[in-house]
């Protein structure tokens, strides 16, 4: 578990990084003090969590508890943390102008989901939009797009051959991503200095090209050899990334340069301070149009 302080208005936000389970875990009573404005954060929380435990909310029951360090006197306490979906949930029930903004994203986000459930290629234009947001170019954003059909059609064929999603998802696109970069995908997220963020979105044209070009591969391995379960499709991912690394070698070999390298795009570290600086802005934005 890694830990460090996040800021909002100049006020600390303790946070601790779960690598193997992938999430960010922030100490409740320090989101709560920003947002409710209370004298007393701790007091405030524990009023709050057992009106919740007495209406049955899930969320705080499933709550953890991890050590962090005391802003007070450096040591190590239990604290209260949640995860950024329960986090968001607590978020709902603090009465707060500051916590207002929030709710209000939290019912965009619901809206638009259901439009895209109506209407599947709003999907489509929103991550456009969001991509060139970030400022992404257009010819990165267009290989990009094609990277997530080459990807679903892999899933698809998995899904159909005996792979169940999830675990066994994740470990074979380990097996295809080490085969042609030569790193599984943690190991290239940590080169990147990444955590939470999609490695996808960090890689330039030419290293999604090659991603996709093993995925794709993989795909039609796949059809031709008809594996069936865990192990043998295994076998069929490892030979589709080794023809997307026989590619990067000989691009490597003719360039003279390293294809993997750690440069990644500018993202913020954290995905809940993000929400705190742009949800107002994004709720304004979309009154205004």
């Amino acid at each position: 578990m890694n830990d460090k302080i996040q800021l909002f208005e100049n006020q600390k936000i303790r946070t601790a990084w779960d690598a193997e389970n992938e999430k960010w875990y922030f100490s409740i009573v320090d989101v709560v003090g920003v947002l409710s404005e209370s004298t007393d954060s701790r007091k405030y929380w524990n009023k709050l969590k057992q009106r919740l435990k007495d209406e049955g909310n899930e969320t705080v029951t499933n709550c953890h508890q991890l050590k962090l360090k005391s802003p007070k006197d450096g040591k190590r306490y239990k604290t209260d943390v949640a995860d950024t979906e329960q986090l968001l949930r607590i978020i709902q029930s603090i009465p707060s102008p500051k916590a207002e903004p929030f709710k209000q994203w939290l019912a965009m986000v619901g809206r638009e989901r259901i439009e895209e459930d109506i209407d599947p290629e709003l999907t489509i234009n929103r991550a456009l939009e969001a991509y060139a947001r970030k400022g992404y170019d257009a010819d990165w954003i267009n290989q990009r797009l094609q990277t997530i059909r080459a990807r679903k059609e892999l899933t698809d064929a998995w899904k159909s051959h005996g792979v169940k999603e999830g675990k066994e998802y994740a470990i074979l696109t380990n097996e295809v991503t080490k085969a042609w970069s030569g790193m599984d995908t943690r190991e290239y997220k940590d080169l990147k200095g990444l955590k939470k963020e999609n490695l996808r979105d960090n890689m330039s044209t030419l290293k999604l090209a090659l991603n996709m070009l093993a995925e794709a591969t993989t795909t039609e391995l796949t059809k031709v050899h008809n594996p069936e379960g865990l192990a043998t499709n295994k076998k069929v991912a490892r030979s589709g990334g080794e023809i997307a690394g026989n590619a990067r070698k000989d691009i490597e070999r003719k360039t003279g340069k390293p294809v993997i390298t750690a440069k990644n795009a500018e993202q913020l570290n954290n995905a809940l301070i993000e929400m705190i600086n742009t949800s107002a802005s994004l709720i304004e934005n979309e009154d205004d149009e």
